[in-house]
Order: C-alpha cells, then structure tokens, then sequence
C-alpha cells in the first residue's frame, strides 16, 4: 500500500511525448511540466496534479490500493476530455511498478503499459507504451523524468 509514497510531494518534469503513434516515428515533442501528489484515502491512494505550462493543460492521475488484490488502479484525466481513461492495473516488483490496461487510440483497441522505474529520493522515471497487437509488440510514446522539486 506505501508502494507510491515516493511520489507524494512537488516535482519538476522533463517529458518526452512521440508526436505521431504506430507510424515507425522518432519524431519527439520535449516539454517541461510540474507535479504535486498528495495522500487519500488514509494513504490508500494518492492524487496527482499535472500541470503543462507550454500547452495550457493540466492533468491528474487517482491511484487506488485495491487491499483485497494487493494492487494499484491507475485512472487518467485531463482538462482536454474531462473524463477518467479506463485504468491501467498492476503492482511493484523489485523497484518497478508494471501497470496493465485496455484502452483506445483513434478508435482502434491498444494495450496500455505504465512503467514507474529508476525511484530515488530525487528521481523517478514514468513511461507509457502502447500495444496495437494484444501485447505482441510495444511502442514507447511518452517519457517522463522526475525530479524532486
């Protein structure tokens, strides 16, 4: 249940986003954006507030310990939609949080993959992958580095 408690706090972030998915691209968008997630739920969750300053969005993520599972449930939003993305599921192992879900992508089914990895005191690093093949194949399109604000 404290596999999150790195996160809690302000954070500056460096993101990397693939301009154009499932198009063999290398082509990045790098931009900066800032982060403050704080405990719910008694620590049985977190909320975290992103904000992109050159796009003029924000986002959130809700993160909920399902206790029964021993798992995390992940649910994005942003003020693009207004609306939570279905959650991506999953647990730490190691250092390293591996996070699971169905999702869409122009309309089309994918596979999503979260990866929180390389948690310091200072430091993580978050990355999304999307799989338009039931998880044969992966695709990174967006990067994010964390540092401790």
């Amino acid at each position: 249940m404290n596999d999150f408690d790195f996160l809690i706090g302000s954070w500056t972030i460096v993101n990397r986003r693939l301009r154009t998915l499932f198009a063999d691209s290398d082509d990045w968008d790098v931009f900066p954006s800032t982060s403050t997630c704080q405990h719910i739920l008694a620590g049985g969750g977190n909320l975290e507030e992103i904000i992109f300053p050159v796009a003029g969005t924000q986002g959130m993520t809700l993160r909920l310990f399902d206790t029964e599972r021993k798992e995390w449930s992940l649910y994005w939003s942003n003020t693009q939609t207004g609306v939570l993305f279905p959650p991506v599921v999953g647990t730490f192992t190691d250092g390293r949080g591996d996070f699971y879900g169905d999702d869409t992508h122009n309309g089309v089914p994918i596979r999503a993959h979260f990866i929180w990895s390389r948690i310091t005191a200072t430091s993580a690093r978050w990355e999304q992958e999307f799989s338009a093949d039931d998880g044969r194949t992966w695709e990174t399109n967006w990067v994010m580095e964390f540092t401790r604000a």
